[in-house]
């Protein structure tokens, strides 16, 4: 697939300063070898989405969503890989809603064993992944957060780069319980994926020294909220749902699928802040976040996309970069010598995040700082000041290795 290049307003004088450095740096560069390919493939499935249920109209969900994250990330690494002889190319793959996804990745395998960007949602990652085919490819796992498939259904060729749903919970409880904000009210919707959620908020409350104090699933009908008194609505039945008996600091809320957890804060029976699925989230990656550098990155993804980076699209540009660490810093090409470097201590890669991240070797999870931030702002990042760890202070979020039930088998 061609990479579509960023587009924006470059200046006369910037073009020459450009045009200068590149001179300087041709005039300076021994004779270029030849130069030599990887093929990153992205494949990615498309889902049926309903936009009835989105509590906003300003939500949006682009269809290059994740995706030119990737082609970001490979547009950088062939800017850098010019001068050492490395040209990087993403074929692009895409199921539609229905299609034969095993079909797809047989084909896809048949040339051998793959580097593989995988855009799928947890059963069509296990799909591919059992895939006898798949069995020596590298499977970078963009998208999925289920704990799930950090535990007892880990794979071997899969790596995991967003942060875990446990380790967004306790990316939260640490910032609560720093903030003395220990008695929390937890309000779960009626999924099955709530029910998970709110799991892992007990387990963090539990773990961090913070006490749930009132517990309750609630469910909720939007299909009133665009209705002319759809706001009256809301506004009547968030105070009954948050009314509770004794005093809580925070309102720990899990609601997956958006159902009424955005309509909470500013709603509640007591003034108290929400935290969770909705309010103040944690999070791999915002548009909101500035530091480390991070404002560059933001500015030139929107030159590219012409939207802002979320935490999808951060998975597809971090997917890429580390692909492209292993084979440039490395020198690696085949998939399973890239497996075992990315659990190496030798494999580090940078994220914008103010240190290396790197790969647990028990769960090929990657290890990074959870951003905990509003749809405007950055409030705080994980691991917080005071909670430490005799290895990284980053595996004080998530399953740690005594807690993991994962066996990769290898």
């Amino acid at each position: 697939m061609t990479v579509r290049r960023a587009a924006g307003g470059i200046g006369l004088l910037t073009l020459a300063v450009l045009a200068g450095v590149s001179l300087a740096l041709v005039a300076a560069a021994p004779a270029r070898a030849a130069v030599r390919s990887f093929s990153i493939t992205f494949l990615r499935k498309t889902y049926h989405f309903n936009k009835e249920v989105l509590p906003s109209l300003l939500e949006t969900h682009p269809a290059d969503l994740g995706l030119s994250g990737s082609e970001e990330a490979t547009s950088e690494l062939n800017t850098a890989g010019r001068f050492i002889g490395w040209h990087f190319t993403l074929d692009v793959v895409t199921v539609p809603d229905g299609g034969n996804l095993a079909a797809a990745a047989r084909r896809l395998l048949a040339r051998g064993p793959r580097v593989i960007i995988a855009d799928l949602k947890a059963n069509d990652l296990l799909t591919l992944a059992d895939l006898p085919a798949a069995r020596n490819a590298l499977i970078l796992d963009m998208r999925t957060i289920d704990d799930s498939l950090r535990q007892q259904q880990c794979r071997a060729n899969v790596f995991h780069i967003l942060p875990s749903q446990a380790m967004r919970t306790d990316a939260l409880a640490q910032y609560l319980v720093w903030k003395r904000w220990s008695r929390w009210f937890i309000i779960q919707g009626p999924t099955s994926g709530d029910a998970v959620y709110a799991a892992d908020i007990r387990r963090s409350a539990a773990r961090y020294g913070a006490r749930v104090v009132a517990d309750r699933t609630y469910s909720y009908n939007p299909g009133s909220r665009r209705s002319d008194t759809g706001y009256q609505q809301i506004q009547t039945q968030m105070p009954l749902a948050t009314e509770v008996s004794g005093d809580y600091d925070v309102i720990f809320v899990a609601d997956e699928t958006d159902l009424f957890g955005d309509y909470l804060p500013y709603n509640t029976y007591a003034a108290r802040p929400v935290v969770g699925t909705q309010g103040l989230v944690a999070s791999a990656w915002t548009p909101a976040y500035q530091e480390y550098a991070a404002l560059q990155m933001q500015q030139r993804f929107d030159l590219y996309a012409h939207r802002g980076m979320t935490e999808r699209d951060y998975g597809g540009w971090l997917a890429v970069r580390i692909i492209g660490n292993a084979v440039m810093r490395a020198g690696l090409t085949a998939p399973l010598a890239m497996r075992k470097y990315l659990r190496s201590k030798g494999f580090l890669v940078a994220g914008y995040k103010g240190q290396g991240l790197t790969f647990r070797p028990w769960d090929n999870q990657l290890r990074q700082p959870v951003l905990l931030s509003t749809p405007l702002m950055t409030v705080s990042m994980s691991p917080q000041h005071g909670f430490l760890h005799p290895g990284y202070t980053t595996d004080t979020l998530g399953f740690d290795e005594p807690e993991t039930k994962c066996n990769l088998g290898q």
